[in-house]
């Protein structure tokens, strides 16, 4: 990932919903309660306007789509408080993110302790809204992109763990796998980074 992000000034952090079952088998469901830290929990998805029942993952991705960092939450903690984690992983650098990072109070802390500029459209009904420039409105549909490609390809949504260590080690796996390809496509075979359909061999 850092060979890959090497030159990256631009990161886009957003969120996407990991379902262990569905919610109705939520009460009953045993999957991934061996360990108290690791609790499944109900969560909302805004984008998809529903409810669900299990963890969220969080990352930061270059503008060409390569993701520099990750975690999994329980599925009701807010986007906002992965930003604690990003401002030790980056510095220097500009952060796109939805409304859900929307916090003046977290925008003036990454900027002063860290220098990350973070970026984020303004609320219609806040005092002195500017739109944001459609520069970063394009850029942060990149990871947007790149969640689609692991739902897609990677099928990142679907779950046969049983145990938190076996859901966590499949979705590492999963990450993994998408960039090696990518390091493939750049590095061995001057590819398009983002063609992940394509054969590597």
């Amino acid at each position: 990932m850092r060979k890959l992000n090497k030159s990256e000034h631009c990161y886009i952090v957003d969120s996407m919903p990991l379902e262990v079952c569905k919610l109705s088998r939520s009460a009953r469901s045993k999957i991934c309660k061996e360990q108290n830290y690791s609790l499944p929990e109900k969560g909302y998805c805004a984008s998809q306007s529903s409810h669900y029942y299990g963890y969220k993952l969080h990352a930061v991705c270059s503008a060409q789509g390569v993701i520099e960092s990750m975690d999994i939450s329980p599925a009701s903690v807010h986007d906002i408080n992965y930003l604690k984690d990003i401002k030790h992983q980056l510095s220097d650098c500009i952060l796109l993110g939805d409304k859900g990072y929307l916090s003046a109070e977290y925008q003036l802390n990454l900027f002063e302790y860290h220098n990350i500029r973070l970026e984020t459209p303004m609320r219609t009904n806040q005092h002195n809204y500017r739109e944001q420039p459609y520069v970063f409105k394009k850029s942060r549909k990149r990871i947007e992109t790149l969640f689609s490609q692991l739902c897609d390809q990677f099928m990142i949504r679907r779950n046969y763990a049983k145990s938190f260590e076996g859901f966590k080690n499949r979705i590492l796996s999963k990450i993994t796998a998408m960039t090696v390809i990518q390091y493939i496509n750049i590095f061995e075979f001057n590819r398009n980074i983002n063609n992940l359909k394509i054969n590597i061999a």
